[in-house]
């Protein structure tokens, strides 16, 4: 019987002989981005890369996801996810920006896919896998960018999904309820001297897709007869701006947004204006508290110039809450390959200001999503690129291989007490209902009486 530590030896070897595949599959992602729920080739090339290690696997959840099940060869134990996310923004001028749609990987998820599959890589080795008790389940999730919102929201009246994040629909559908824990490390560019960063939170959110009407009229002759819905959105802009000094500090409060439609001909008054907003803070009272406030603030862009606006809020994302035993696993696992001063630990209160929807996974059952340096540039931007495979593929692929190893090898015996321990926040049907109670249409007529 093997060591943990000799386990642990020969899964990084594996992950080192096959690192250029891994960084070369991470490079064929990043030119061929596609945002998500409509990442198919992505899709397909994570499948085929399963089906070369011999892993089954399921596709088409939540329309692109890819999930396979591998069997430890030393019993039952828990199962533990290994997660990387499929889908890519939409970010015009970034390097590897597709022609057609600019979608692009200016955040780092094509490196997911490939450390998800180093991880896979060391943790299938014959020594390894027939030492560890329970089942590896790699998952390449779709959508966690939450982006072209007025497309999703299409997705979703015509019944392809209910919920626009990924891990959300996923949740829905009931893909985790065989999942007993979770995992995934994220690329980022902000850790200064350090390469791998563990702990903190991030922001919950609420999504809005807003829509001015007004009244179309020529410009130049008769602006009198025209409502202009531009001016009515500006105003609500500015009430937003105004209610600042309402947000407080300690909530990490972010509240922006984009205009997708401003009229349509410069001499005409603009009747349809369309916005989609988003409103961040770091809990999820917090999150409901400022929506209302923002809300108020699109009602009243109405008011002033009589036109009529639809607020369609969308359940968006929860902070994230991370497992400490996991935590502790991931820590000495990278500072054994890193280096202590090599890793970052930051407090719990510790809020990036980002959202993800691990945060929503987090609060059902333990999860853990670190950071893992690699990338420069500002994350979103077109200058964001990955310059440093072997940090953003390799190294976390081989931190998480290790960390699998601990919870499954020795019988399971760490993974069964990081389930034990675990205090969920939300059962799975507490969290299906929270989310849709913040789904909701509101219509208000600024013209009426």
């Amino acid at each position: 019987m093997a060591t943990r530590a000799e386990l642990k030896a020969a899964a990084c070897k594996a992950i080192d002989r096959r690192a250029k595949e891994l960084i070369a599959v991470s490079r064929d992602i990043l030119e061929h981005p596609e945002p998500g729920y409509s990442e198919y080739r992505t899709a397909r090339v994570v499948g085929e890369q399963l089906a070369r290690l011999g892993i089954k696997y399921r596709s088409g959840l939540a329309l692109t996801g890819v999930k396979g099940a591998v069997q430890g060869g030393g019993g039952k134990g828990p199962s533990v996810a290994i997660i990387g996310e499929l889908d890519s923004l939409i970010v015009d001028g970034h390097p590897s920006a597709a022609a057609d749609t600019n979608a692009a990987h200016a955040c780092g998820h094509h490196c997911q896919i490939g450390m998800m599959l180093g991880a896979l890589v060391g943790l299938t080795q014959p020594r390894v896998l027939a030492e560890l008790s329970g089942e590896i389940v790699p998952f390449a999730v779709p959508a966690e960018e939450f982006i072209e919102v007025e497309r999703r929201l299409g997705l979703r009246e015509s019944g392809q999904i209910e919920f626009m994040g990924g891990k959300q629909e996923l949740i829905r559908l009931g893909e985790f309820d065989d999942v007993d824990i979770a995992m995934m490390c994220h690329t980022a560019s902000d850790m200064g001297a350090h390469t791998f960063a563990l702990g903190g939170t991030s922001n919950g959110h609420i999504v809005k897709y807003v829509r001015f009407t007004g009244r179309a009229a020529h410009a130049g002759s008769a602006p009198h007869l025209g409502v202009n819905a531009l001016n009515a959105a500006t105003f609500a802009l500015q009430a937003i701006n105004s209610n600042r000094e309402l947000y407080r500090e300690q909530d990490t409060v972010r509240i922006h947004g984009i205009m997708t439609a401003g009229g349509q001909s410069v001499n005409s008054v603009p009747s349809d204006v369309k916005l989609e907003w988003r409103v961040r803070s770091g809990t999820p009272e917090a999150v409901v508290r400022n929506s209302e406030i923002v809300d108020r603030c699109f009602r009243a862009g109405a008011l002033a110039v009589g036109a009529s606006v639809s607020i369609t809020n969308i359940p968006g994302y929860l902070p994230m809450r991370h497992d400490q035993h996991l935590l502790d696993l991931f820590r000495q696992n990278s500072v054994n390959l890193l280096n202590e001063n090599r890793v970052l630990v930051m407090p719990p209160a510790r809020n990036r200001g980002g959202s993800t929807d691990m945060g929503d996974l987090s609060h059902i059952l333990p999860s853990v999503h670190p950071y893992t340096g690699g990338a420069q540039g500002a994350g979103h931007s077109n200058e964001y690129l990955i310059t440093d495979y072997q940090q953003a593929v390799v190294n976390p692929a081989k931190i998480m291989a290790m960390s699998v190893i601990d919870l499954l090898a020795d019988g399971g015996a760490k993974g069964r007490q990081v389930v034990s321990s675990f205090r969920p926040a939300m059962t799975r049907g507490a969290y299906l209902n929270f989310q849709r109670q913040q789904a909701a249409v509101r219509e208000y007529d600024g013209g009426a009486g």
